[in-house]
């Protein structure tokens, strides 16, 4: 079997990988012409990703992946098309399928009689029938359910761990009719292996749950899940401040009975998940209440944290404010709806001067968002912490000379060590 992955990113490219190390044959196709000989020279065109290096090799090195800018062709080769092609989203998360609709129009251009097509870019609901089957069925003339098959199947993994995810978490299947559903099935489960979880409802491996519509929604439940829960985890946390209690302790206590799962509060939610997809959801349920009011308070949070060094100083004005962090998550070299943005814009608006550090970006790089560099050891009024680096978590007083306050937006910096500069972490008003 021959397989066709457009879209060569941080999720397309290991998936790619993933199907070629189970002995199939896989054409990758990306419009980037500099991603694609990178990987025919079997180097991963992005860092972070956990065994993609050698696996890499190993099925460039044996034929079984080859990556091509011909999608029409690559298309034309296939048996199975997984899209992978990324929804651009604004700021205000309306998409942008322009990209995607390109992908679909090449796909379309090259599909043969017989051929499963595959979405797994996350859409609003109703996307693939809606949109993306009548492009398919009017370029290549083919019909769905009889000698074209179109399912969706969300993908569902994190960035640095694809290839644990791929085998932890059940693939979700939902086809535009029976036949697309069951095709889709059988090539996952041919291409995809599965972990044992106890703790599931029935078997991990791959689950059908009948329409693409139901498998779409899936994957914005369980990302609205986590918005509306942080949302709900940053309200305790502000009440707690209001209180002068420790909010992570209680949510260590409550979450120690096994009902409560509640997460961990915080200055920003970042990504391209968590803040985005919510408001897929909210797009197509447009009577939901609590995911909209869960969007709108964190999307509150860098102003709401910022307010900690206000009720100290009464105003940033001309003072030098450090955000330590650009990264969207520690650990991460992504921005993406990060908190630096609003948190840079607010300290701005009243009158501070933001500048920013962040470990895994350079100089250069953090200029090229707008935004001052800042680097440890440098003079400061006032620091707060935006991302959870590892690094912030031994920073000093030293890192941070004539800083007169250190707001912790993350609950990562140790009071002891940046001594004799007072720490206020967000949440804990003890």
């Amino acid at each position: 079997m021959t397989t066709c992955v457009v879209g060569l990113g941080k999720i397309g490219l290991p998936l790619a990988v993933q199907i070629a190390i189970k002995g199939e044959h896989v054409i990758g196709a990306d419009i980037n012409s500099s991603v694609v000989r990178q990987i025919n020279s079997a180097q991963v065109p992005f860092p972070g990703e956990t065994k993609l290096p050698e696996l890499l090799k190993k099925v460039i090195g044996n034929g079984h992946l080859i990556a091509s800018t011909n999608t029409k062709e690559a298309v034309g080769q296939a048996d199975n098309v997984v899209v992978v092609v990324p929804v651009i989203v604004d700021d205000s998360a309306d998409p942008d399928f322009s990209a995607i609709d390109s992908a679909t129009n090449d796909i379309a251009e090259g599909l043969t009689a017989g051929t499963l097509v595959c979405y797994e870019t996350t859409l609003p609901i109703g996307t693939t029938r809606n949109r993306f089957a009548p492009a398919l069925e009017k370029t290549s003339g083919l019909t769905c359910g009889s000698d074209l098959f179109i399912a969706y199947s969300p993908e569902r993994v994190f960035s640095g761990r694809i290839f644990a995810d791929l085998r932890a978490y059940p693939k979700l299947v939902g086809g535009l009719d029976p036949i697309s559903s069951d095709r889709a099935v059988a090539f996952y489960e041919r291409i995809l292996d599965f972990d044992n979880r106890d703790d599931l409802s029935r078997q991990n491996g791959v689950w059908n749950l009948g329409k693409a519509e139901a498998a779409e929604m899936a994957k914005l439940t369980e990302t609205t899940y986590r918005n509306v829960n942080i949302a709900l985890a940053n309200e305790f946390a502000l009440h707690a401040e209001e209180l002068g209690l420790d909010a992570y302790s209680i949510i260590e206590a409550s979450n120690s009975q096994p009902f409560s799962h509640i997460h961990q509060p915080g200055i920003a939610v970042g990504g391209h998940c968590i803040p985005v997809y919510p408001k897929f959801y909210i797009k197509t349920d447009t009577q939901c209440n609590l995911p909209r009011a869960a969007v709108e308070l964190n999307e509150s949070m860098p102003k709401r944290v910022t307010q900690i060094a206000l009720d100290e100083f009464d105003s940033l004005k001309d003072m030098k404010v450090a955000i330590l962090g650009l990264a969207y998550r520690g650990g991460v070299k992504e921005t993406a709806f990060s908190g630096a943005f609003p948190l840079a814009a607010h300290i701005s608006d009243l009158g501070g001067r933001p500048v920013v550090h962040d470990p895994l970006f350079s100089d250069e790089e953090i200029r090229s968002f707008g935004l001052v560099p800042f680097n440890l050891g440098e003079s400061c009024d006032l620091a707060i912490v935006q991302a959870d680096h590892q690094l912030y978590t031994k920073i000093t007083a030293e890192d941070l000379p004539d800083a007169k306050l250190v707001v912790d937006g993350r609950n990562i910096i140790e009071r002891n060590m940046v001594s004799p500069i007072p720490v206020k972490h967000f949440g804990n008003g003890t």
